[in-house]
């Protein structure tokens, strides 16, 4: 039986040239020792979990060169593929399974979800379970969805697949040929439960993640997989840790399925936008923001919500952003300034405290 996706163009410039010239310079990073691996030792844990997660693979050179550094440094992984590139590359599939990593959904072929049909949105996510269960023996518990992009069908479909929906804390934006430097620089945001949004592709990825690893120890955090009820990162399963993880670890008790009722009425204007609280843990929440180009559509769109008192944004993506006292100014991208008439575009953020009440305008 023949299978239909709809496929939209990535907006990662450059993507196909930098995978591939990945496998040398993954390759080069690994031979010319930028960070050397440790002696085998006990890992001190007192500081909690984060989670490495990689996005895109399996691909050839890059997925390899991954899986060797973690085991070097005796370290875990999230990985989330698309199902076409697990239909592809089975044997690094396997791979990732004999490793250990946890694995995730992210679609078939990475579209914009949320410009899709029901039926289309499961298509993507059952066919991309289906074959990561064919090539790992193993069903995926965790969603990702592309560009970070989701709205409440496309949670309830994951959902009904067995899946929870997982965004991200910290965007290392390598997708955005990010540095190996800055890719260090923004891992050493990560902080007890959170995960880091990386990509298994980029060269400078693979070098970064030696240092990152390093960094982890020295500030006695441990690399663990994402709880399917908490949506937060957590020791994986088997590992056995020398030193307990905090009691303060975040909640075990899961937020609810359902988001909150923050969303806001659209704006009259050149274009409306609306703010849905996609998941919660104590002190803090991930939300996306959908904004839907009036009749004439638009070329660009600028967004301003207000954080309620204590309130502050922890990550952004898929816009830019501004903080002025209480204020968040978001501003499209180049790749989803422009929409027709009718056309949405998402971007996501995470926070402290509790989520806006406020109306989010749109002009």
């Amino acid at each position: 039986m023949s299978k239909t996706f709809t496929t939209v163009a990535r907006p990662r410039t450059g993507r196909v040239a930098r995978v591939l010239t990945a496998a040398g310079a993954a390759a080069a990073a690994v031979l010319t020792g930028l960070v050397a691996a440790p002696a085998a030792t006990a890992a001190d844990c007192s500081s909690g979990y984060v989670a490495l997660t990689f996005d895109d693979g399996p691909n050839s050179g890059t997925s390899t060169q991954i899986i060797n550094t973690l085991k070097q440094y005796g370290a875990t992984a999230v990985m989330f593929p698309t199902g076409q590139n697990a239909q592809n590359n089975a044997s690094l599939m396997q791979a990732y399974q004999n490793a250990g990593l946890q694995i995730g959904n992210h679609s078939w072929d990475h579209p914009h979800l949320t410009q899709l049909s029901s039926s289309q949105v499961q298509t993507q996510l059952s066919n991309t379970s289906n074959v990561i269960q064919q090539t790992t023996g193993v069903r995926p518990q965790l969603f990702r969805p592309p560009y970070g992009e989701s709205n409440s069908t496309i949670q309830q479909i994951a959902s009904s697949l067995g899946m929870r929906q997982i965004i991200w804390d910290v965007d290392s934006t390598d997708w955005n040929n990010a540095s190996s430097s800055t890719i260090r620089q923004r891992a050493a945001q990560l902080t007890n439960g959170q995960n880091i949004l990386m990509h298994d592709w980029p060269s400078a990825t693979v070098q970064a993640l030696p240092g990152i690893l390093q960094d982890l120890q020295n500030r006695n955090l441990c690399t663990g997989h994402i709880s399917p009820s908490t949506g937060r990162a957590v020791a994986a399963s088997g590992s056995t840790p020398t030193t307990p993880p905090p009691t303060t670890a975040p909640p075990t008790t899961p937020p609810p399925t359902t988001a909150p009722p923050t969303s806001q009425p659209p704006v009259t204007g050149t274009c409306s936008a609306r703010l849905t609280v996609v998941n919660s843990w104590g002190g803090g929440y991930q939300a996306n923001v959908t904004v839907t180009a009036g009749s004439s559509g638009t070329n660009g769109w600028t967004t301003t919500f207000a954080l309620p008192s204590g309130s502050s944004v922890s990550s952004l993506w898929n816009a830019t952003h501004t903080v002025s006292g209480s204020t968040v100014t978001a501003k499209n991208v180049s790749w989803n300034g422009t929409l027709g008439a009718g056309q949405s575009a998402t971007y996501g953020f995470t926070a402290t405290g509790t989520a806006p009440s406020s109306t989010v305008t749109c002009a």
